[in-house]
């Protein structure tokens, strides 16, 4: 009975520190209306979301159309979406998964999933400041990005106030419409030459 209790005592106290730690925000989640990211509100998070999503966007070459998806709110944080207008072949997906990857990494983003499937492949990264990020691939190689916040204080949520590059849609947005003579190919990326 004695080594049952001692056994009990310590457990109980990790899960009452654990409880303790999580009503403070700690382990993610706010109470209160307390934000987990200081001096941000919906509106901040809703900005840099926009600002991570324009600079992994930038960073693909040849440029691919894009279009505003969505925002959604939860309790406490925002999520941007973004999708793909722009048909990225399977033989391409690997080549527009690595230089989004080699950006986020050069972004000091943590990589967290990497699902290499062949049809539904995916990438989530974690940015220096918190906010989730991926790139996923769905139905007819369209690509599509979203971000979401840490947890932050409660406030309205503007529009992005950046127009997409490509066609703007109501209601539904379509399958990927727009071909690049890049991201489009159905042949692998040639190899570079070695060099002499």
């Amino acid at each position: 009975m004695k080594r049952f209790a001692r056994a009990v005592r310590p457990t109980c106290a990790v899960v009452v520190a654990g409880a303790l730690l999580a009503g403070c925000g700690l382990l993610g989640g706010a109470k209160n209306g307390e934000g987990a990211v200081a001096g941000m509100d919906m509106q901040g998070a809703a900005e840099r979301a926009d600002a991570i999503l324009y600079a992994t966007v930038g960073a693909i070459k040849p440029e691919v159309e894009w279009a505003h998806r969505a925002t959604t709110t939860g309790s406490c944080d925002v999520t941007r979406y973004w999708t793909v207008m722009t048909a990225v072949s399977e033989q391409r997906r690997g080549n527009f998964l690595g230089v989004v990857e080699r950006f986020w990494k050069a972004s000091d983003y943590r990589i967290e999933t990497v699902n290499p499937s062949k049809d539904l492949p995916t990438i989530i990264a974690t940015s220096p400041d918190g906010f989730g990020v991926r790139v996923k691939f769905g139905y007819k190689g369209q690509a599509f990005f979203e971000v979401t916040s840490p947890c932050v204080d409660e406030s309205k949520v503007p529009a992005p106030t950046k127009v997409a590059n490509g066609r703007a849609y109501e209601g539904e947005i379509p399958t990927p419409n727009v071909r690049s003579d890049f991201w489009s190919a159905e042949a692998p990326v040639p190899d570079p030459a070695p060099s002499p």
